[in-house]
């Protein structure tokens, strides 16, 4: 085929005959600081707005920045730092999408150290173990696209980026903080602006959070997938919530229109998200079945190959296959253990360790996958954890019986180990493709990822219990009662529980799941069409499911995006011919610059909103830094994010102006 003639005729940036050092103590140092630091931002961001986002391009701008600093630092070492550091973000996604359901459920009254630390370790190194067999088949022999592996690459090429690019990422970053401490600290505006009102016997609301993280992930998601997500939220709460209230009887005396369109989310609507996203779970399975078999098979070819004595070139030694059959039974014992410390009984354990290494390998299979048709950030992590839980759910359904105490509880510790599991596989395959273009050490690389994984997983409890403890996850309660989403946790907390006897509003779950095949078929017509613009199901599905005050800075960003995008592309028209190949050069400088901004409004916000919740939980109070008093000046709250999306935008643009 000539995809494989492609493959064995690739050039790296660094031959395969040229040996640099890699794996250096101040990039571990460096690595394993910026695994814990970008895995405690995405885990607020993730219980903040369901939404996670790849850490490999600003951590290696941050890398760059930093090893700079030294004499002897080359482009494989800010490699490596990259690949450390984006195991933290992507396992923070696996925890915090399902371990806070143990504490919803009931099953746990806090976020047991241990118990969270091993499975976040252990689920994420079978992640990194279970897809090293599927690098050959996924990157060498048919490579996909891996489209945030190739942009990290091309971040390290033009290592020239680094100065500038870090102080873009640092500005950005001090603005999110000081916006986030504006808000949650000095308590100046709210953090969202809210409001409904009767019509008839229905509702109608508006509202939006004032955050600018939020306008920094739609910008890196892009116009297409925030439009779909915003769909999925006018779905909810221009259709549906409208409907179900005047079905309901209208707005009942004493409560106000927007505490009534809370209520029916919360309550009601929102289970159309878990319908929508059931579906969306199986439809990415279906969709991937004989690529996933073939990727398999492909990569079990390359490893009898290696077995016949042949010599390996450096950019192809991978993780020896004893040494990952070795590390996946090291994984295995102690989660099993863990399992039987809960059930206290052997054989159960036992099935649910075999369901846990049957769907971790299937899933962290697809995830690696997905990540190379659509990138990290769009891995539709949460539809494969659903799937998961539905499954384990209803096997362990067959073994304890409906009512079961023990039963919800099991699958979700199932479900976690698996989410953590295709979390890193997806990024692991990301990084593994950076390093081919770059000329890396695959097994040096995939090190590093189990550094990186065993770094943020010790960290992970701690962040989550200091989040819990200040403003309260997943249920609304008289102490927080504007608690973090976590719509993801929630989510699996609802299914298990459905599916033991809590019982699930089927109906409304049974309209989500229409919605999705009716989502599916219109992608269907478009990709048949050769359209540009898709409507991947799951991203519906997550709109349907998320507060809508979250999706419309997410829309923000994402039209933002676009703009900035229709600015760089005209102005390439325009210039002369001779000067086509510099403008398209500026093009990509600044999308890229835009994507630093926005990652530093992520990270900034994000760092500010655990910080400050260290004095919140130490005072009891959530206004221990109001000192001029809590307020509600949101004017002040939408200009200054208007000012800071006027500089994000000015941001990507502003390279034309440096051409000229």
């Amino acid at each position: 085929m000539s995809e494989k003639s492609n493959a064995q005729d690739f050039q790296p940036f660094i031959p395969a005959s040229t040996s640099l050092s890699e794996i250096t103590i101040k990039a571990v140092i460096l690595g394993v600081l910026l695994s814990v630091i970008l895995g405690a931002a995405n885990a607020y961001l993730g219980l903040f707005a369901g939404m996670t986002v790849s850490a490999s391009i600003p951590a290696a701008v941050i890398s760059m920045a930093v090893l700079s600093l030294f004499k002897k630092s080359n482009i494989l070492e800010n490699n490596i730092v990259q690949t450390a550091a984006s195991a933290g973000e992507s396992l923070a996604a696996g925890v915090i999408f399902t371990v806070p359901a143990l504490l919803l459920i009931g099953a746990w009254t806090e976020f047991n150290y241990w118990e969270t630390t091993l499975i976040a370790g252990f689920g994420g190194l079978l992640g990194v173990m279970f897809t090293i067999p599927l690098r050959r088949a996924l990157i060498v022999d048919n490579p996909l696209k891996f489209p945030e592996g190739v942009a990290t690459a091309e971040v390290l090429k033009v290592g020239d980026v680094g100065g500038a690019g870090v102080k873009v990422v640092a500005t950005a970053g001090a603005i999110g903080a000081l916006f986030k401490f504006g808000e949650t600290g000095l308590r100046l505006w709210d953090g969202a602006v809210e409001t409904a009102t009767a019509v008839g016997k229905t509702v109608a609301y508006a509202g939006s959070n004032l955050s600018p993280a939020l306008v920094g992930v739609g910008y890196i998601v892009g116009l297409n997938i925030a439009v779909l997500i915003f769909l999925g939220g006018a779905i909810n709460w221009y259709i549906f919530i409208p409907i179900l209230t005047a079905m309901q009887g209208g707005i009942p005396a004493g409560e106000s229109a927007v505490d009534l369109a809370n209520t029916m989310w919360s309550t009601q609507t929102r289970y159309l998200g878990v319908g929508a996203m059931m579906v969306g779970g199986i439809w990415a399975l279906i969709r991937l079945r004989k690529s996933l078999v073939s990727g398999i098979k492909s990569g079990i070819e390359a490893y009898k190959q290696k077995k016949s004595g042949r010599t390996i070139i450096r950019t192809e030694r991978d993780t020896p296959m004893q040494w990952v059959g070795a590390a996946i039974l090291l994984a295995v014992i102690p989660l099993f253990f863990i399992f039987n410390y809960f059930t206290g009984n052997m054989l159960l354990s036992l099935f649910m360790a075999t369901i846990m290494l049957i769907a971790g390998f299937l899933f962290s299979s697809v995830a690696g996958y997905m990540a190379g048709l659509v990138g990290s950030s769009n891995n539709p992590i949460s539809g494969v954890t659903i799937a998961t839980i539905l499954t384990s759910s209803l096997l362990l359904l067959v073994w304890l019986g409906t009512g079961s105490v023990t039963g919800p509880a099991s699958a979700i510790f199932i479900g976690a180990v698996v989410a953590c599991a295709a979390a890193i596989a997806g990024d692991n395959l990301q990084d593994l493709k950076a390093g081919r273009i770059l000329g890396a050490t695959p097994i040096k690389q995939q090190i590093m990822q189990v550094v990186g994984v065993a770094a943020a997983a010790f960290v992970m409890a701690p962040i989550l219990t200091l989040l819990l403890n200040a403003y309260g996850i997943g249920e609304p309660t008289a102490t927080h009662p504007n608690p973090l989403a976590a719509p993801q946790a929630t989510l699996m907390a609802a299914v298990a529980t459905g599916v033991f006897g809590a019982g699930l509003p089927w109906g409304i779950v049974s309209w989500g799941m229409a919605i999705a095949v009716g989502i599916i078929i219109l992608d269907l017509y478009l990709e048949k069409r050769g359209s540009a613009f898709r409507t991947p199901v799951l991203a519906v599905a997550v709109g349907i499911y998320l507060p809508f005050q979250l999706e419309v800075p997410i829309l923000l960003g994402g039209i933002l995006a676009w703009t900035a995008e229709r600015a760089l592309r005209k102005n390439e028209k325009t210039v002369p011919e001779d000067k086509k190949e510099a403008a398209a050069e500026k093009t990509k400088s600044g999308l890229r610059n835009g994507l630093l901004f926005s990652a530093g409004l992520i990270t900034g916000e994000a760092l500010v909103g655990i910080l400050m919740a260290i004095p919140i939980v130490i005072y009891e109070r959530n206004d221990v830094l109001a000192f001029f008093g809590v307020h509600s000046w949101n004017i002040i709250g939408i200009a200054l994010l208007a000012i800071v999306m006027f500089g994000l935008y000015k941001t990507s643009v502003n390279v034309v102006k440096q051409q000229e």
